[in-house]
């Protein structure tokens, strides 16, 4: 366990690449793995720098349902957080809530 009052929040402007079949967990509940990319610019150290990013993210339950029904590449903002999948290298970004960016 980390320590009482860590964070892990991510809000993220990015686009719908790749979008799974819907699944249920064992449990039943609905889950969605997508792909999103990411573009904007910003200043680091003192120069502008484009930046682009693609990660994996998954949603469950209502939001797995709502997301399943956006088109591939429109344009949402995405608030979660990130966990390593079991056996994972990588990150993933567990979607809570999305909207229109």
């Amino acid at each position: 366990m980390g320590p009482s009052g860590a964070v892990n929040q991510l809000l993220l402007s990015a686009c719908i690449t790749e979008l799974a079949a819907l699944r249920f967990t064992p449990a039943g509940i609905p889950a969605l793995d997508v792909r999103l990319e990411h573009e904007s610019t910003h200043m680091e150290a003192g120069q502008s720098r484009q930046v682009k990013a693609a990660l994996k993210a998954v949603a469950f339950a209502s939001v797995a349902e709502r997301l399943a029904r956006q088109p591939l590449g429109s344009q949402w903002r995405f608030q979660g957080f990130l966990a390593n999948p079991r056996n994972g290298k990588h990150p993933v970004l567990h979607i809570t809530e999305f909207q229109q960016d």
